[in-house]
């Protein structure tokens, strides 16, 4: 059986990039996809993910959206804007649009949807590195995602384990964010050749990897309540399975690592293998 066979998901900002890469693979695992994103359904997504329009941004948007939906399985916020300037530069209209899709629409969805999702149902929540060591020249950016990070906290520790939520925390993946990223270096390429020096995969990521990440969070039966998984260029065909860590204290997972951490108090941990998670990483 598909690792998400019978399971129903919603993507949003699903209509290219990361959030295309992981509607992409979660099809191909046996889940029904909706992809949501401000406008028309583009006219080369394929018959088989259905389309929604909202904002997720707007509550009035997300409400109604909500409304129609109910058993979901999987929800993962990826819808995000990237702007490029300093906190000097930056106007109320930036934060107005980028805190409203990155923060605001993370909140809004996640709010909206927990009470109408399966009893251990999954929320992907996609952060960034840049949420964790900021990049030069993204201030609302990096603070954005260190906000989806500690609201991915938040919901593992007061929603688990009736529902799990983890956050990805892509670093170069090459999609138009990341070109448009290195175009306001001083020196676009040698930023692009340190950055690319600082990958042990020697390659920067693809969609394709951060998508492999989400469904192993989304279909694995003893992933954690809260896990925060950082996949900096994540090679998936040279991971390894070395399990750490937990219920509801999140995890960073990082290259050639998968981490769960098991708490039998509020600091203490064990370590153990955990071969479920093996096994599927293996397969990918």
């Amino acid at each position: 059986m598909a690792m998400l066979e019978n399971k129903t998901a919603l993507v949003t900002g699903g209509r290219q990039g990361i959030g295309r890469g992981i509607a992409d693979r979660f099809a191909a695992e046996g889940a029904s996809v909706t992809i949501t994103g401000r406008g028309a359904r583009p006219d080369d997504l394929p018959s088989h993910f259905a389309w929604a329009s909202s904002d997720v941004s707007d509550p009035a948007a997300v409400s109604e959206l909500a409304a129609g939906i109910e058993g979901l399985d999987i929800l993962v916020n990826n819808a995000g804007v990237q702007i490029e300037k300093t906190i000097t530069d930056t106007s109320d209209a930036d934060w107005d649009l980028l805190m409203g899709a990155n923060a605001k629409g993370v909140f809004l969805m996640c709010r909206a949807l927990i009470p109408r999702m399966t009893h251990g149902g999954s929320i992907i929540n996609i952060g960034s590195i840049s949420g964790q060591t900021a990049d030069p020249g993204l201030a609302l950016y990096n603070a954005s995602k260190a906000f989806v990070h500690g609201l991915t906290r938040s919901i593992a520790v007061d929603h688990g384990p009736a529902v799990r939520c983890n956050a990805i925390c892509p670093g170069w993946i090459m999609t138009g964010m990341v070109d448009a990223a290195f175009a306001v270096a001083d020196n676009p390429e040698a930023a692009k050749a340190d950055a690319l020096a600082r990958h042990p995969a020697g390659r920067f990521g693809q969609p394709a990897d951060i998508a492999a990440m989400a469904a192993i969070s989304a279909g694995c039966p003893k992933r954690p309540a809260g896990c925060r998984a950082s996949a900096s260029a994540l090679a998936a065909s040279g991971l390894s399975a070395t399990a750490k860590a937990a219920s509801t204290m999140p995890v960073m997972i990082h290259p050639g690592q998968i981490a769960l951490q098991r708490t039998a108090g509020p600091w203490s941990t064990a370590i153990e293998r955990v071969s479920p998670c093996t096994k599927a990483l293996d397969a990918l």
